[in-house]
């Protein structure tokens, strides 16, 4: 009996320790599956689009198929599938560092330079999923959708994928193609913001809703051929305001049949000076990127000059931010000093908004007929850095496009 006994504790013993290994292993295997299925995962989540690792020039952008494909971490994003892009000015300044400090401070970081950086400000594409907060019925899963990326975000929309909050997505008016619909929202939200929020033509009602306004005011554009200035007048005719432009002697025609009442060659002294006749000007509306300063040389009365070719980031990138903040309040002061003083009216600055009413105008502008972008090239996703070439050069009629199709 004590022979048995003694022979059975080490059985006992033995089964107890084996069965701890088998479970033991069984947990090496499940995990060894797991991070098997979660590599396979990220795999399926890699992404074609284009980087920088560094400011600089043209060759600093670089394309890679293996990016991180970005996901929804807030309830209010949405996920969209690009199928076409475009490439702004600010894209180009961003590529060379323009706007660094200002950037770091509003992403929070800033004492870290966020790289890689994935440009490009606005897309047409598929809504691919939606944040637990995104309204539906208003932005349905699989449909077409435009928008916009906020200057803070560090992944664009020169990529396969982009993410951005729902207030940035809009319905796409079925009237638009991809590319077509890719050159709208940047150009159009910075005209938009500059008229309405900016300049306040259309009161509080044209600020905060998408009804517009501005009837019978009189607005001259600078830079009438270009992106912003283009959809400037269209808004501004599709208000019923008076719109006079500038443009080079090629773009005259062009300009004409956006629905400028006048058009005026800025090369042609003798017939810049008869943009006195038609002053007072309700608005002088700087796209040209002439800047505050070019205000002073206007001959002529306007209550309001608006211009999108603010020193703010400039400033700030060269002298910190609270120097850069004092240096931008001088400029802007004196620049207003010597308007009054010759009786002319306020300067002030526009910036890109991105306002869901501003989305809203655009969209219905599109829908009556009364807007349409100019297109001044299409480019092929491996041809992005020859589009931002396009670009750098100037003279552009209209936006250049990257399709990704």
């Amino acid at each position: 009996m004590q022979l048995k006994v003694l022979l059975r504790v080490p059985a006992r013993n033995f089964h107890i320790f084996y069965g701890k290994s088998v479970a033991s292993v069984n947990n090496i295997l499940n995990e060894g599956q797991n991070e098997i299925q979660t590599q396979t995962h990220e795999h399926k989540l890699k992404m074609s689009g284009w980087q920088i690792h560094n400011y600089g020039d043209f060759d600093e952008l670089l394309f890679s198929d293996r990016l991180k494909m970005p996901q929804i971490k807030h309830s209010n994003e949405c996920l969209v599938k690009v199928q076409a892009t475009s490439i702004n000015p600010i894209d180009v300044a961003m590529l060379g560092g323009y706007g660094a400090a200002v950037l770091k401070v509003l992403r929070c970081q800033p004492s870290v330079i966020e790289f890689p950086l994935t440009l490009g400000r606005e897309f047409c594409g598929t809504l691919i999923q939606n944040g637990m907060s995104v309204n539906n019925f208003k932005l349905p899963v699989g449909q077409r959708v435009w928008g916009v990326v906020p200057v803070q975000n560090t992944q664009g929309a020169h990529a396969e994928y982009v993410c951005v909050p729902d207030y940035c997505v809009g319905m796409v008016p079925e009237s638009l193609t991809n590319t077509e619909a890719a050159a709208v929202l940047y150009a159009g939200l910075t005209a938009w913001s500059g008229i309405y929020l900016t300049a306040q033509l259309g009161g509080v009602c044209g600020a905060l809703t998408a009804d517009g306004g501005g009837a019978n005011k009189r607005v001259l554009v600078l830079g009438g051929s270009g992106a912003v200035g283009s959809l400037a007048i269209q808004i501004l005719r599709a208000q019923g305001s008076q719109v006079l432009a500038t443009c080079s002697e090629n773009a005259t025609e062009l300009v004409q049949s956006l629905g400028a009442d006048c058009v005026i060659d800025y090369r042609n002294p003798s017939k810049m000076a008869t943009l006195r006749n038609f002053a007072p000007y309700d608005l002088v509306l700087d796209c040209s990127g002439q800047g505050a300063e070019a205000a002073e040389a206007l001959d002529f009365k306007y209550d309001q000059y608006v211009t999108f070719s603010s020193p703010l980031l400039r400033n700030i990138d060269s002298s910190g931010v609270g120097l850069g903040l004092l240096k931008n309040f001088a400029n802007i002061l004196e620049a207003n000093v010597k308007s009054l003083t010759n009786r002319k009216g306020l300067i002030k600055y526009g910036f890109f908004i991105p306002a869901p009413q501003g989305i809203e105008l655009l969209k219905q502008l599109v829908e009556r007929k009364k807007l349409l972008p100019l297109i001044d090239s299409c480019h092929k996703f491996n041809e992005l850095p020859e589009a931002f070439k396009r670009v750098k050069a100037g003279h552009l009629r209209g936006k250049v496009v990257v399709s990704l199709d």
